[in-house]
């Protein structure tokens, strides 16, 4: 595929990175010269210094011939002009917009994004998405991340392993035979910065992150296998109370009725503005940094504290203060990828990454084949897919243990309509099946194949 990337940010560059090594032909364009010339420095891409709505700059960038247009760069005004142009002038088929101002994103505006005005195929608001990725955490306690498949009839869970952890040491394939009616299957290990596909005979480690996926109704009790089974949060503090912060309250007071919820704001005018907007959620004026506010809100009786301010330094302090303080959990958010790995060592349980739910949400409109939804995890080192398979697909019609899987894809579950199936190796996939799988990033394009409707389908 050919596809322009409008912003070379930290999604742009992600993006970007992800997409060019899986043979696409990507131009990168930024309006700042240093930046364009840092990207061209480190990512295999072309790469152009302009402003990425001017019809000349997309043409530059080959609009003519393209396949896809991404406009994310910080401004959203120029991303929905940058996709009107790639439309009107350029005819590019499919055009992704990342809109931040929750005004564009009101419902009663929803014509404004219709083909005959500003034709807009998918657009993606980073902060609702980190509001909605703390709420599904908050619903699975002792989880760093959970994922919903199939209908939400599978659940991809991510946990570190602790000592407590009761199948440390012990393959992988001895799990079936521990727990013979959990439907379980670990997908992915990371240890240190190494990525592991697991084999049967692999092993789990202390301070490994394991991805399993199970049935959404064997949740708890495969949480417990792992050794979590933390009390589910009921008086939560919320610190920031910008775009993300209020779209998590608001969600929160809709659909947990049993929180407590308490949102720290430094800026008085929005406090003042939150409170008129919030019903249920007390708001307090003041630094998240500041011991007496902290005192003020009882962080150590709380829960959980989650920290989505603008400011990832006071993200990381304030869950630090908290945690010190006696808070059980503490979610913080970081945009800054290098602080991401320090934050487990520093005793942060759970880090969010606004750059890895947006890359998400953009890669399950690019994947090709028969493909339902991705999740690109690790910093784009794996992803895990649901995907259709089609008649035709080799996947169909003989045991598993017959198929040749490339390495690097390791099958997990399958949803035949209603029915959950963990496979084993006499397990055959029928057609129409939805099967999630957990994909090492070199082996993304061998998995569309897979999914890949032949001629023969039609």
């Amino acid at each position: 595929m050919r596809i322009i990337v409008c912003g070379a940010g930290q999604v742009g560059s992600s993006i970007a990175r992800q997409l060019a090594g899986e043979a696409n032909d990507v131009t990168l364009i930024d309006h700042d010269a240093e930046i364009v010339r840092k990207r061209a420095d480190t990512l295999d891409v072309r790469c152009i210094h302009g402003n990425a709505s001017l019809p000349d700059v997309l043409a530059d960038a080959g609009a003519k011939s393209a396949d896809m247009l991404i406009a994310v760069t910080f401004s959203d005004e120029v991303n929905m002009i940058a996709c009107q142009v790639g439309h009107s002038i350029f005819g590019i088929p499919e055009k992704i917009a990342r809109v931040r101002h929750q005004s564009y994103l009101d419902r009663t505006w929803v014509d404004l994004y219709r083909a005959d005005h500003m034709p807009i195929d998918l657009i993606i608001s980073p902060e609702i998405e980190v509001a909605r990725a703390i709420e599904r955490r908050l619903e699975v306690p002792g989880a760093l991340d959970m994922l919903r498949f199939g209908d939400d009839k599978l659940r991809v869970i991510s946990i570190r392993c602790e000592e407590k952890c009761p199948v440390i040491n012990t393959p992988l394939r001895q799990l079936t035979e521990i727990f013979p009616e959990l439907n379980i299957v670990v997908l992915g290990i990371r240890r240190s910065d190494k990525l592991i596909v697991p084999r049967a005979e692999d092993q789990m480690l202390i301070g490994d992150e394991v991805y399993f996926v199970c049935d959404a109704q064997h949740t708890e009790r495969a949480l417990a296998v792992f050794g979590h089974e933390e009390p589910g949060a009921r008086r939560v503090v919320i610190v920031g109370g910008g775009n993300i912060g209020l779209y998590l309250a608001r969600d929160l007071e809709k659909h947990h009725s049993e929180l407590q919820l308490k949102i720290i704001e430094v800026n008085h005018e929005r406090a003042k503005y939150l409170a008129d907007e919030l019903s249920r959620t007390t708001v307090i004026h003041g630094s998240a940094l500041d011991p007496e506010i902290l005192s003020e809100v009882n962080i150590g009786l709380s829960e959980a504290m989650i920290t989505v301010s603008n400011d990832d330094e006071v993200n990381i302090l304030s869950s630090l203060l908290a945690k010190r303080a006696g808070c059980k959990l503490v979610m913080t958010l970081v945009n800054n990828p290098t602080y991401a790995p320090l934050l487990g060592d520093l005793g942060v349980d759970v880090a969010v990454s606004p750059r890895e739910s947006t890359v998400s949400t953009i890669l399950q409109r690019i994947r090709r084949g028969r493909i339902i939804a991705v999740h690109s995890v690790q910093d784009g080192l794996a992803e895990i897919v649901e995907a259709e398979a089609m008649e035709t697909s080799p996947l169909v019609g003989k045991p598993i243990s017959e198929v040749k899987l490339p390495s690097g894809i390791l099958i997990g579950a399958i949803l035949r309509k209603d029915l959950v199936i963990i496979p084993r190796s006499d397990t055959i996939i029928e057609p129409h099946d939805r099967v999630i799988t957990f994909v090492a990033a070199g082996a993304v394009r061998k998995l569309e194949k897979l999914f890949a409707v032949s001629l023969e389908y039609f």
